[in-house]
């Protein structure tokens, strides 16, 4: 990988928007986790599938974030892995506000929210910029 390609001023701009937007990925997704353990009480708000959701969520947002900070310091690895994550995630959230009845609205619209974040981590992951620095040669 060329350093010159790493530290060009679009690749800067990249890795801190993937970071922010990874960063409020995280943030949202802990505050979920919270108010989950607030609202335990209330099986309408907070039931299993909201549990289990909460969770694999929060473990998916510090992997993408841990992954996003290690993409910007030039790893393949981490940037693949950045790009497969955020994927498969925006894919399990458009199903989880799909799915009638399994979730809350108040989950649907916090996933929904998420969806956003991490659709815009997808194009700025996935362009032709970044995936040019990466590429093998």
């Amino acid at each position: 990988m060329s350093e010159e390609k790493l530290h060009h001023p679009r690749s800067l701009a990249a890795f801190r928007s993937t970071k922010l937007l990874v960063g409020c990925y995280l943030a949202l997704s802990v505050l979920t986790l919270v108010a989950i353990y607030l609202l335990r009480g209330d099986t309408a708000l907070v039931n299993d599938a909201v549990w289990i959701r909460g969770g694999i969520v929060v473990a998916s947002a510090s992997l993408m974030f841990v992954c996003a900070l290690q993409s910007a310091r030039g790893s393949r690895g981490a940037y693949r892995r950045l790009r497969i994550i955020s994927t498969v995630m925006v894919a399990a959230i458009a199903a989880i506000i799909a799915l009638p009845d399994a979730f809350p609205l108040w989950m649907k619209i916090e996933q929904g929210v998420c969806g956003l974040l991490l659709s815009a981590v997808l194009v700025i992951v996935n362009s032709r910029h970044l995936r040019g620095v990466f590429a093998a040669g």
